[in-house]
């Protein structure tokens, strides 16, 4: 395992680190998080978070750069080629679900660095967010141009699509209350996933016999 150049020694204590320091930036901001906190949480010391991330703005950038990685790794995976646009389309969804359930961190962490307007956010559009958006973009492009779609608007289908997704995660706790259930219980994500579906195959998926 590796930290930017540094060979780590011990990766499972990196490794808690990093874990317990996505916990308490997404609960804190990196303002209002403690290194001390999180050594003590990741059962290490400081010194040892130091020496594998050298201070908490590098840390702050390991921790979202780790979860990119495996946003790309587990999301951006190119769907087979014989598939068709409905079925990509659906399956980068159904990625994208099943990453944000196993990380209910992630919508937290980018909101709060999209809304402190860091300069340093720009990496994060570059590298992840843009290409992400221009591959669902794209597929519903082809979609259209197959006949499968109907004609819409493929930048904002993306945005009504990520949107429902992201937000559900983020509001979770919020919304949860509301109703009086658990969001985040398996039973209610599998609704929450049958209902995004649902919306892909009705407000975009073309019946056919018709044009538009």
């Amino acid at each position: 395992m590796k930290l930017g150049r540094r060979k780590v020694e011990h990766p499972a204590t990196a490794g808690r680190i990093l874990a317990a320091a996505e916990q308490h930036f997404a609960a804190q901001g990196m303002a209002g998080a403690r290194t001390e906190e999180i050594a003590l949480a990741a059962h290490a010391n400081k010194a040892m978070l130091y020496y594998y991330f050298g201070n908490k703005r590098r840390l702050h950038r390991a921790v979202l750069e780790n979860l990119f990685r495996q946003l790309r790794g587990g999301v951006y995976a190119s769907p087979k080629k014989e598939t068709t646009p409905t079925e990509q389309l659906r399956s980068y969804v159904s990625a994208y679900f099943d990453f944000l359930t196993s990380h209910p961190n992630y919508p937290r962490l980018v909101h709060r660095e999209a809304m402190e307007g860091k300069r340093n956010f720009d990496w994060i559009v570059r590298q992840y967010l843009r290409p992400f958006h221009n591959q669902l973009a794209n597929t519903i492009r082809d979609g259209i141009a197959k006949g499968e779609f109907r004609r819409v608007d493929p930048d904002h289908m993306v945005f009504s699509i990520l949107g429902m997704t992201t937000s559900y995660f983020a509001a979770a706790p919020i919304m949860g209350a509301v109703v009086g259930q658990q969001l985040l219980a398996a039973a209610a994500l599998t609704e929450r996933r049958r209902a995004l579906l649902d919306f892909i195959d009705h407000g975009l998926v073309r019946p056919k016999g018709r044009f538009r």
